[in-house]
């Protein structure tokens, strides 16, 4: 396993672990840090997750302009007749991205059912998370929509993994339980 996916295990297991802190707390502050703390912490090791497949991906040989640009989430400039990547980021929505390494390197005739329970509780999970850190009005967060957001990232690597490898996301048979202990 390389370097990148064991911390992006780890994040996950991490963010399992305050879940499951939030679930014992009789604290209302601590269950509210713990929350948000799981939820932040999901959502990165989702993101770590398919940046790593998509740094796989980027070395597969016969790839386009496009193809480098949405993986390694760079900039692309058309400049003296031909394309080339920059240095300047390029952030791409990450259900887009999912999408995208689903339909580009996915196995023949794989594909992701859109309408499948964990994608919306995905696109959910993006909300929750855009609300917390570009925090425009009250923000509230429940144990049930953590628990909800993380049904919807482990979904979705799992799914991905499916389309891609063809085996399920090693860390689904854990589900909510971590492998941690702090």
């Amino acid at each position: 396993m390389k370097e990148v996916d064991v911390f992006a295990t780890e994040l996950l297991e991490e963010a399992k672990r305050f879940l499951e802190k939030a679930k014992d707390s009789t604290d209302e502050q601590g269950r509210t840090a713990f929350l948000n703390a799981a939820l932040l912490l999901g959502m990165s090791s989702l993101e770590a997750h398919i940046n790593a497949i998509c740094q796989e991906m980027s070395e597969r040989p016969a790839l386009n302009i496009m193809d480098y640009s949405v993986l390694s989430e760079k900039e692309f400039v058309f400049d003296k007749g031909k394309f080339e990547l920059t240095t300047k980021l390029r952030i791409y929505n990450i259900a887009d991205r999912i999408l995208f390494i689903s339909k580009r390197f996915g196995l023949k005739g794989r594909q992701f059912d859109t309408t499948a329970d964990w994608w919306s509780k995905l696109h959910q999970a993006i909300d929750k998370r855009n609300s917390l850190v570009h925090l425009k009005e009250s923000y509230m967060i429940t144990y049930e929509q953590v628990k909800s957001a993380f049904e919807g990232i482990l979904g979705t690597l799992d799914a991905t993994y499916m389309i891609l490898y063809n085996q399920h996301f090693p860390a689904l048979g854990r589900q909510l339980d971590s492998n941690m202990s702090f």
